[in-house]
């Protein structure tokens, strides 16, 4: 999250207990997509088997149900 400072942790936890949409991985990793109206963006947090430890997040520009 260090990285991605315009990213608050409340809106991936947000994301990953409350998904709008949800996609398991071939490799087991789970994708999760919540819109955040503060931000105007789909966010998208990806986890890994475990669905606690946050790989990746980042605003998905591209999402499309």
């Amino acid at each position: 999250m260090e990285r991605r400072p315009d990213i608050r942790l409340d809106w991936v936890k947000e994301t990953i207990s409350n998904p709008d949409y949800k996609v398991i991985q071939i490799d087991k990793r789970f994708r999760y997509w919540k819109w955040i109206d503060e931000a105007q963006k789909y966010l998208r947090v990806i986890t890994l088997e475990d669905r606690k430890t946050v790989h990746n997040a980042f605003f998905d520009r591209g999402f499309k149900r």
